[in-house]
């Protein structure tokens, strides 16, 4: 159960609606509720829809950063472009075939293999959730195995995605570091509300922002700004802290 926690870490630190807070808790607790139970199979499901939101979260936050990448990458998804163009939340990403879905992480250099690799956990999640007469995760033992390789994927992903965020968080040093122009003069309210909320950003995401080259700005007119927002996110959100 402990390794299992540490997918929340991969999971966003803040939400745009209440209702997506609440989708993820309800997911954490089915998962928590049937693992505790030994209804294995079950909670190898819950764990699965909170991974897949995780691919979700990092494919909007190429959405979001890349646009022009993710429009390219809306090649062979005709009937589903004009909805994933003008999508409003990562959950909407939903209504896509999730194997399909999965394409979208080449745009991070996931290439065909891996990619292949994560589409055997949709797979499994497939083979577990019909009436086939199987019970696969009858053991905790075989659902921690499963659980320790859905977790390698996840850090897999991560370690791709982590050009996306660096650029993020550059963009966002440099847009929101003058405390006379952006929205909330509190160097915190601006971290929380437009980089974090607005971004679906992670624990684990919020570590690269934190490790980013703040001297490869050195150059900038803001340059004292910006180390003082860069310090303000690594005082409110290093490891063990946060909202």
């Amino acid at each position: 159960m402990d390794e299992a926690a540490e997918l929340g870490n991969y999971l966003p630190l803040s939400f745009k609606s209440p209702k997506e807070q609440e989708y993820i808790e309800f997911l954490w607790d089915a998962f928590e509720t049937n693992y505790t139970h030994g209804k294995y199979q079950f909670a190898f499901l819950a764990y699965h829809m909170l991974t897949m939101s995780c691919v979700y979260f990092n494919i909007w936050q190429i959405k979001q950063t890349r646009p022009g990448d993710f429009e390219k990458g809306l090649i062979g998804f005709a009937r589903d472009e004009k909805a994933l163009l003008e999508a409003t939340s990562p959950f909407v990403f939903s209504a896509v075939n999730e194997r399909t879905i999965l394409r979208f992480l080449k745009l991070i250099a996931c290439d065909n293999g891996r990619i292949g690799t994560y589409a055997k956990l949709v797979d499994d999640r497939n083979e577990s959730a019909h009436p086939n007469g199987n019970i696969f995760y009858s053991t905790q033992e075989a659902l921690d195995a499963k659980i320790t390789e859905i977790l390698r994927v996840v850090e897999e992903i991560q370690t791709h995605s982590r050009p996306v965020i660096e650029h993020c968080y550059r963009e966002f040093l440099l847009q929101n570091h003058d405390p006379e122009g952006r929205e909330y003069p509190e160097a915190n309210d601006q971290i929380r509300e437009v980089l974090i909320h607005a971004n679906y950003m992670s624990q684990r995401d919020i570590e690269y922002c934190i490790a980013f080259d703040i001297e490869s700005l050195k150059a900038e007119a803001g340059i004292e700004q910006i180390r003082a927002i860069h310090e303000a996110l690594a005082r409110a959100y290093g490891r063990g802290r946060g909202i």
